[in-house]
């Protein structure tokens, strides 16, 4: 982690906790004042806790062209990022996919293609739907380590963090208090209600707030197809494809659509968003993970539009292949913020 963020960030924590103007903002300003000094893992702390809804910056008399030039969201954002890449394992991908849009393009056409020749190669000889592209067997052996793995990552990456920003041993009511906090996006909303200035500067607005909600249960209603469709297939004996009246399409094309839209939403909003008060040398990094997300989702739904069509194979492949490189690249990539902010409100409310 850049010492220079670091010590920037102490510095304009320490005039926010002298200040105290936006002490119900969020949760980082009540965090702030809770103690009097800020050590590197408080820092790290407070950058994750932040969902960068910029109400601080345009609230404060401090930003620029006052001689304290605060841009409390922009250096969190960047320490935020420094912890992410820090913690990460390994730790050498970690940089690559935050940064540059042009890798994740890269290694979601490799991860394409590499779905598009085993296809070809593992072609089954009988079955229907997706599974008379790629067979169940060949799915599960590809995929399986392609989740596994990234789960293991994301799970060696949180311990480092939580050791380092000094976490206890977690107690069922911080991990429920985390969980709520998450699922209603409190933050997003400056935590007083009134919206988040993401993309209209001193108005409010709810729209990052709702898009977020979108594209979180638009992916947790396609997990829990996925998952359903496990249980139909291994313990029921029912294979795919599904029907539309079915749980995996009646949670999963919901799910697809939810995803699409948040997705393509928050893409949009990034258009508009001022670049400098985030961490402006990510953002073509966070754009293509945004739009790799809005890839699965629609890969997906025009897949189930396709069924009976010449065109299952190559959406298959095509589907298959962003799932794929969504799955190796989510410790890497922005994705990796949810499993952050959620230690780190768990975190935060131990120390309340």
């Amino acid at each position: 982690m850049s010492l220079d963020t670091i010590q920037e960030a102490r510095r304009q924590v320490e005039i926010c906790n002298a200040c105290r103007y936006c002490e119900g903002y969020c949760a980082v300003f009540p965090a702030i004042t809770r103690q009097k000094a800020f050590a590197d893992a408080d820092i790290t702390q407070l950058a994750n806790l932040c969902h960068n809804c910029r109400g601080c910056y345009y609230a404060c008399q401090y930003t620029e062209p006052h001689e304290f030039a605060l841009n409390l969201p922009a250096v969190l954002a960047e320490v935020r990022a420094d912890s992410w890449q820090d913690h990460a394992w390994p730790r050498g991908f970690a940089g690559l996919f935050q940064k540059s849009g042009a890798a994740i393009a890269v290694a979601l056409a490799l991860a394409v293609a590499a779905i598009l020749y085993l296809a070809q190669a593992l072609r089954p000889e009988e079955g229907l739907g997706f599974y008379a592209v790629l067979s169940h067997g060949a799915m599960v052996a590809i995929f399986a380590p392609a989740f596994l793995f990234p789960l293991a990552a994301i799970a060696l990456s949180l311990r480092g963090y939580w050791r380092a920003v000094g976490g206890a041993p977690l107690r069922a009511a911080h991990l429920i208090a985390a969980l709520g906090d998450a699922a209603k996006l409190r933050n997003l909303s400056g935590g007083q209600g009134q919206g988040c200035n993401f993309e209209q500067e001193d108005r409010f607005s709810d729209a990052r707030r709702r898009l977020h909600q979108a594209v979180l249960y638009g992916f947790l209603l396609c997990f829990a197809a996925t998952s359903a469709g496990t249980v139909m297939h291994y313990a029921l004996g029912w294979e795919a494809p599904y029907g539309l009246f079915t749980p995996p399409k009646l949670l999963g094309v919901p799910g697809g659509m939810l995803l699409a839209a948040g997705a393509l939403g928050l893409a949009w909003l990034k258009t508009r968003a001022d670049r400098a008060l985030g961490a402006a040398r990510l953002w073509g990094g966070e754009m293509a993970f945004v739009l790799m997300l809005a890839l699965v989702a629609l890969t997906g739904l025009a897949l189930y539009a396709a069924t009976g069509t010449v065109l299952v194979p190559a959406l298959t492949a095509l589907h298959l292949g962003f799932v794929l490189g969504f799955f190796l690249m989510t410790p890497y990539s922005k994705m990796v913020h949810g499993f952050y902010r959620l230690a780190a409100l768990a975190r935060d409310a131990q120390g309340k």
